[in-house]
């Protein structure tokens, strides 16, 4: 006879009130919206010009069910020479998430951080092929430090007259 117990019903011997660990999954990724705008072709494509870039990327999340999560990543670049728009690239890439188990103090930090930081790849990939697709050079989105960016709103959500919970990142200038 053996010493290991036998399971009984559908959670064994262990199946205690116990609850169980944080767990985090990613249940779809989508793309939401994509708007390519090449308002002086064919004409740009004569003098070729180095334009200044003016990223902006934003973050929003929202409940859609009970432990399920929207979360989504917006991005819009422009491309500007003397003051015209050389190319205009906006998207929106979103994912579903399931979290579960995770203390409702940190549940904030895994949606503006974590699940953007899983987005993220896919959004560069999308601009740079929106951006190749309209005959330029590909966009190649820096890295965004999401920890970073959510740090910072927080501490101006603390100081009075701070932000009213949005949570945007800052436009910041890149290079084509």
């Amino acid at each position: 006879m053996s010493d290991t117990p036998t399971p009984t019903g559908n959670g064994g011997p262990d199946a205690s009130n116990e609850p169980e660990g944080p767990s985090f999954a990613v249940l779809a990724q989508y793309l939401k919206d994509l708007s390519f705008e090449n308002p002086r072709a064919p004409e740009i494509f004569q003098d070729v010009k180095t334009p200044k870039m003016d990223v902006g990327v934003d973050v929003n999340a929202r409940s859609i069910a009970t432990n399920q999560y929207e979360v989504e990543l917006s991005v819009s670049a422009k491309a500007m020479h003397e003051n015209e728009a050389i190319f205009i690239v906006e998207a929106s890439y979103a994912g579903a998430f399931e979290i579960r188990n995770i203390p409702r103090d940190q549940l904030e930090g895994v949606m503006l951080v974590e699940c953007p930081r899983l987005l993220f790849p896919f959004m560069r990939q999308i601009i740079a092929d929106a951006t190749r697709n309209g005959n330029f050079p590909p966009l190649m989105l820096e890295p965004i430090d999401f920890m970073a960016i959510y740090l910072a709103n927080r501490q101006r959500q603390q100081q009075p007259g701070g932000l009213d919970g949005a949570v945007t990142t800052a436009p910041s200038d890149q290079n084509a």
